[in-house]
């Protein structure tokens, strides 16, 4: 396929699972027609996407491998012959009290939440063609810089890295004519709370739900837009006006 005749390219890490906001963020791409290559740790559902196509593929890859990064952009490279956005979605969660937290656990949020989310920045700026315009980074981050999540510690310090780390990012790469922001979703319903969590929280939310990921999905899409090219450096709080 020729660069030039082909669309936009997105690279979506941590498309594990249909109810997840990965998934959302992928099949909302595919609608808006961009070529999509999607990342997870033990299979992306593919299937429920439209299946493999030539605008639709995936690779397995555990970003706490150092050098999976690289790994990733370079098949989508290979199936695309090009990459315009990354979207960095994937996380390891952590159920860690100060009491209970582990090295290895801490490692592990560490490698795969922020030194994975740098490592990708980093392949996908190498891999950028002078002829390919308006590059795109978003990184999910959490709500970690708005209220104490308790419990979830090796998670919290990982995702305040890639908080505080959009603004220098967005700064390196302002000069590629790449532009990098970070999306807080608050918390999304993909599955994971209980229903009794489910009740004690949806007061909180104006809308009267919970946030779900294809609330999400569209703030994402605009980030990677045309629409979005004066905006960069930003973490925007996409939670619905989430009350804590």
């Amino acid at each position: 396929m020729d660069e030039q005749e082909q669309g936009r390219v997105a690279v979506v890490t941590g498309v594990g699972r249909v109810a997840g906001i990965g998934f959302a963020i992928a099949r909302r791409l595919l609608d808006d027609d961009y070529h999509v290559f999607v990342h997870s740790l033990d299979g992306a559902p593919v299937d429920e996407l439209g299946g493999p196509s030539d605008r639709l593929r995936s690779i397995k890859a555990d970003l706490g491998d150092p050098d999976a990064p690289r790994r990733v952009i370079e098949a989508a490279l290979d199936a695309f012959g090009a990459v315009d956005a990354l979207v960095v979605n994937h996380a390891h969660s952590s159920d860690q009290s100060l009491a209970e937290v582990t090295v290895e656990e801490l490692d592990r949020a560490w490698a795969v939440n922020a030194r994975a989310a740098v490592l990708l920045a980093q392949a996908f700026a190498a891999s950028r063609a002078d002829d390919r315009p308006d590059g795109r980074i978003v990184l999910l981050t959490s709500g970690q810089h708005l209220g104490p999540m308790v419990g979830e510690l090796p998670y919290v310090l990982s995702k305040g890295v890639v908080h505080q780390v959009t603004r220098t990012l967005a700064e390196e790469l302002a000069e590629c004519g790449i532009t990098v922001n970070a999306v807080n979703p608050g918390p999304v319903d993909t599955g994971w709370p209980s229903a009794e969590l489910r009740e004690d929280l949806v007061a909180r939310f104006p809308a009267g739900h919970w946030g779900r990921p294809d609330d999400i999905a569209p703030v994402v899409a605009w980030l990677l837009s045309a629409d979005s090219a004066w905006v960069t450096g930003q973490v925007i709080d996409a939670e619905g006006g989430f009350r804590r």
